[in-house]
């Protein structure tokens, strides 16, 4: 029997991550929107895809205007990624108490229909949406997280691979805290085919790549002007799933639940985990320089504030 897994948002985020998902044969889909036709029309092309991509997974778009999400019941992970977009000048704390609302909704319904599946948060402000998510749902922390850190990293690497003009296989950056500007890039975890990237570039290059990183996000804001990005976030979840489903214990940077882990407690923060068939299945402490530690606490702090605000 197939795994089954759940993608709430049908927008360009949601779209292209049920896609890429159903293209790999990871799980049949469900593809939910508030939006009439637009889910349906889409898994339906997704679907009409699968001979030609040799996919042997299904894909069903339904909408959910009408608070209708039976279709999601006994779902194995279900990923969020509705919410209002971020614009141009928007700071993620903008978006806080919008999506706030459009997270409580949707994780009420789909817990009640897949009381065991796993919740994977993309929506914006990602860290404390996680933890509202959490609250909300009142599954234990392994089977709640936030995409973020494989995302964060990626973008990390992709600017580190072209400025030294090398494969991307051989680069492995490594990026914690939350998922905003206070985010924690770490070069000297960062390396090209194990050579450390303090021994590859000055370290005026490699400031400029941790800046460009942390702004990754509203880069593509600002070219995109009515959008955001999606082709990487998508991957960096459909990376996550695939960790998941396929039980493959990979160690990747994920927005957590930490109980005094680095020093933090009682909130999500990216770090990297174990994912396996159980979710996080174990937190993975580094040690830190001081200068490392006082950035990932300040990063905590700015997450701290928006939970506070919402007051989960």
């Amino acid at each position: 029997m197939r795994k089954k897994v759940t993608v709430v948002g049908g927008g360009f985020v949601g779209s292209t991550t049920a896609q890429r998902i159903v293209d790999k044969g990871l799980a049949d889909v469900v593809l939910t929107d508030i939006l009439e036709g637009v889910p349906t029309g889409r898994a339906l092309d997704m679907l009409e895809s699968t001979p030609i991509t040799r996919a042997d997974a299904r894909a069903l778009g339904i909408s959910t205007a009408a608070g209708d999400y039976k279709a999601t019941a006994n779902s194995d992970i279900v990923v969020i990624t509705a919410g209002f977009p971020r614009k141009p000048g928007m700071s993620r704390a903008d978006l806080l108490r919008a999506n706030y609302e459009v997270v409580k909704g949707v994780v009420e319904a789909v817990v009640k229909l897949s009381p065991n599946a796993i919740l994977i948060m993309v929506t914006n402000p990602l860290d404390a949406m996680v933890q509202a998510a959490y609250k909300i749902s009142g599954f234990p922390k392994n089977r709640i997280m936030g995409m973020a850190g494989i995302l964060d990293s990626a973008r990390m690497s992709s600017f580190v691979a072209t400025e030294l003009n090398v494969s991307v296989e051989n680069v492995h950056s490594f990026v914690l805290g939350g998922h905003g500007d206070d985010m924690v890039p770490l070069p000297r975890y960062s390396n090209v085919a194990g050579i450390p990237l303090p021994d590859l570039l000055p370290k005026e290059r490699i400031d400029a790549i941790v800046d460009r990183t942390r702004k990754g996000g509203a880069e593509i804001v600002g070219l995109l002007k009515t959008g955001s990005a999606y082709y990487a976030p998508s991957a960096a979840v459909t990376e996550m799933v695939a960790a998941i489903l396929q039980d493959k214990k990979k160690i990747l940077p994920c927005a957590a639940y930490l109980e005094g882990e680095y020093g933090i407690k009682g909130l999500f923060v990216g770090v990297p985990v174990k994912l396996g068939e159980k979710g996080v299945e174990q937190v993975i402490e580094i040690k830190l320089t001081p200068e490392e530690n006082a950035a990932l606490q300040k990063s905590a702090a700015a997450v701290r504030e928006l939970v506070t605000v919402l007051g989960v």
